[in-house]
Parts: structure tokens; C-alpha cells; sequence
């Protein structure tokens, strides 16, 4: 099969571990993807930003950036319509973004299937943290796409649910939650050696790896490490960096335990195995409400013991002292309470752990299987434009 793959992304961060993720694994079946987006990310290191887009975005009044958002679908639908022509591809394949409705113009016009993968519902997140201008303009744009889209694939049921809410019929909704690699992950040393590798042989190793935010709740973790007698081995490794980081170092020299807590900074896509690798508990302490974060899978395949929040997005994957243990988000001293009960009990954490692991093959949580997911869409899909098509050509022949 033929696919064209669209997406507007700069940033070389998680988007584009889902985006070049799922490219790769459409193409190791066989399938031929081109790929229509914004120029020169290729060129960036992992973890960089949008760089000249971002600073547009920061001193351009809203209103201004919004537009310019919306014209850019000019552009975008140009260079559809170039790689349309040139390749004639089967069907498209887009990650949605807010003022974007150019791959529905595509599709539209080309007549092709169209599937529209949904990460966020972007209106809401962008009015709750970044705010927006043309509010009126960002709905029909949202609206537009959700509508219009063949099918849309939003990463859980939550996110399907609001979905819903703009009017698409369950139908045209199909849950394709994020994945991991197996080849990536599956060469990571064993928790020992990868403890050793780092210098925190002996410990016992808390982890998170990410984005790192105020709420995450992180502070609480480190208050919890400076309650323990000064030989105990918990120890907390962070992989990652983040706008919380130098607040949480400030802390941890403040509570005389700088020497119980590691900061990593951003690390290379490869060295994220062998540095979750190390980690006993690994935390998920909290996440947006309709999210799908990839450190989840990344701490299931490597078989970790997960905390996490019990709330229905993180339920769709995990199951309370099956293959995590979860606390209850409103509970302030949750967090703390399930760290402390997994450090105790050594049976309780093999027992999660070693279902982390097969949750992975349980529940098909690989971007491979996310693309013969896809495949099987695009196939049905284009099996009923058939299907409909031939209906016509009957019904005309019979008039």
C-alpha cells in the first residue's frame, strides 16, 4: 500500500518519537509512506523545539500566529497536492493539528481515505495553557477535521470520548493507544548491570523519565526520600529535563539529600532503555486526563513496577496490583503511600513487574501493531469505496 503521511510538527520531542515510530514500522511491512511535512526537523537533535516557530508563536499576538496557522494549510495543501500527483498514493495519513484542515481538503478533492490520528484535543489544551485569540475560528477548525476525517484515532477511550462529543459517530472512531518498540527496548541491560552502568549499584532506584512539571509531584518523592535514615538505598533518578528541574535540585540540596537524587538531563532516544533499565519503582506520578504518555510503555516493556494514578485513561492499560500498583489521585499522600508499600515488599514488585512485561504482548502495545491497525482501516476503508462505487455503476445501468 501507498501512504501518504502528513503531519505539521517541528518539535523533535515525543510527537516525533510517534511520528517517525509509526512511519518505520509501516514501512518494515512493506509499505511505501511519503511523507509531507514541514521542512529541516531531520536535521534537529532530539528534544530541540520548533526554534524560529517557537519564538513566532512567543511575541506575535495571538490573533496574528492563529491566522498565519490557518494560512500555512495553503502551503500544506500545495505540497499534498504535489506528492498526490506525483506519487498517487492510496489513502492519507495525518496527525492532527489545530488549524489544519488541508489534508481534508486533500482527501476531498483526490478522493482518498483519510485517517486523522488524534494525540490531544488541542483546542482545549491550547486555551487551558497557552490561550487562544480566535476562539470561534479554532472551533470550526477542530470541528472541521473531526467531522470530515474517515476515521479518526484518538490515543484512549477518554480522548475518543471527546471525540464524540463534537458530533463523530462511534464508528468513525477506532482507540489506537501509543506503543513501543521492541527492537529498542529489547537489548536493554538487565536492572542490575544497568544500575551499575550508572553508579547506583545497591540502590534501590526510583525513576521518571519525561517532561519535568510542577505537577508532576516529583517534590513530594524527594520529601519522602529525606524522611529515610541516611544509609537507606532509595534513590531517585530523573531522565529528563524540564521547566521543574532546577526547583526540585534547589530541594534536594535544601533537604541534605542531593547525593539520593540524580538528574540526567535529556537523553539520546538510545540511552533511554539502559537508564530506565536501573529503575525498581518506576513512577508515572501524573499525567493530563485524556493522555497516552509514552514513558508508560516504555516502563512495560522493560517490566518495571509502575506507579501511577488511578484514573480512567492510565485504566485503559493498567490494572491496580496486577501490573501496577495505583493510588487515588485526589489522595495528596498517594504517591508516597504506594512508593513506600512497593519499597517494602520486594514480592509485590517482581509480581507487577513481570506483568508489566506481558501487558506489552497482551494488549499488542507496538508501533507495529499500531500499523497493521491502521493497514486494516485503510483496507476496509478503500474496500467500501469499492463496494459503494459499484453500487452506483449498478443502480446507473439500471436507469
Amino acid at each position: 500500500m501507498r501512504i501518504l503521511y502528513h503531519h505539521r510538527t517541528r518539535s523533535k520531542d515525543g510527537q516525533f518519537v510517534h511520528i517517525e515510530e509509526m512511519i518505520n514500522a509501516l514501512r518494515a511491512q512493506g509499505h511505501e509512506v511519503i511523507v509531507t511535512a514541514p521542512p529541516a526537523m531531520e536535521q534537529e537533535s532530539f528534544g530541540a523545539d520548533a526554534g524560529a516557530v517557537a519564538l513566532l508563536k512567543r511575541w506575535l499576538p495571538k490573533w496574528f500566529y492563529e491566522l498565519a496557522e490557518l494560512s500555512y494549510s495553503l502551503v500544506a495543501y500545495r505540497r499534498l497536492a504535489k506528492a498526490i500527483d506525483q506519487h498517487q498514493p492510496d489513502c492519507i495519513y495525518e496527525r492532527y493539528n489545530l488549524f489544519l484542515p488541508a489534508g481534508i481538503w486533500a482527501a476531498r478533492k483526490y478522493k482518498l481515505p483519510l485517517l486523522l490520528e488524534i494525540n490531544a484535543p488541542i483546542l482545549e489544551e491550547r486555551s487551558r495553557y497557552d490561550g487562544l485569540s480566535l476562539k470561534r475560528l479554532a472551533r470550526w477548525s477542530q470541528a472541521y477535521a473531526w467531522r470530515r476525517a474517515d476515521m479518526v484515532l484518538p490515543v484512549t477511550r477518554v480522548l475518543g470520548d471527546i471525540v464524540a462529543s463534537y458530533g463523530v459517530e462511534q464508528r468513525h472512531i477506532a482507540v489506537i493507544p501509543n506503543g513501543i518498540n521492541g527492537e529498542r527496548f529489547g537489548s536493554a541491560p538487565d536492572t542490575e548491570a544497568a544500575k551499575r552502568a550508572l553508579g547506583l549499584d545497591g540502590r534501590l532506584v526510583l525513576g521518571f523519565t519525561g517532561f519535568v512539571r510542577d505537577w508532576h509531584g516529583l517534590d513530594k518523592v524527594l520529601d519522602l526520600i529525606a524522611s529515610d535514615p541516611p544509609n537507606a538505598r532509595r534513590h531517585l533518578l530523573v531522565v529528563g529535563d524540564g521547566p521543574a528541574r532546577a526547583g526540585l535540585e534547589r530541594q534536594a540540596r535544601e533537604l541534605g539529600i542531593e547525593q539520593r537524587v540524580t538528574f540526567t538531563g535529556i537523553v539520546g532516544r538510545d540511552e533511554v532503555a539502559r537508564h530506565v533499565a536501573a529503575f525498581d519503582i518506576a513512577l508515572q506520578p501524573a499525567v493530563v486526563a485524556y493522555a497516552s504518555p509514552l514513558k508508560l510503555f516504555e516502563y512495560l516493556a522493560l517490566g518495571k513496577a509502575i506507579v501511577g494514578p488511578a484514573q480512567p485513561n492510565l485504566k485503559e492499560i493498567l490494572r491496580h496490583e496486577d501490573n501496577a500498583l495505583l493510588f487515588e489521585p485526589d489522595d495528596k499522600a498517594g504517591l508516597a503511600n504506594a512508593i513506600a508499600r512497593l519499597s517494602r515488599d520486594d514480592a509485590l514488585r517482581r509480581k507487577l513487574a513481570a506483568n508489566a512485561r506481558a501487558t506489552i504482548a497482551e494488549q499488542q502495545l507496538t508501533w507495529d501493531a499500531n500499523a497493521r491497525r491502521v493497514v486494516a482501516l485503510f483496507r476496509q476503508l478503500l474496500a467500501e469505496r469499492m463496494s459503494s462505487s459499484a453500487r452506483r455503476k449498478d443502480a446507473a445501468a439500471l436507469t
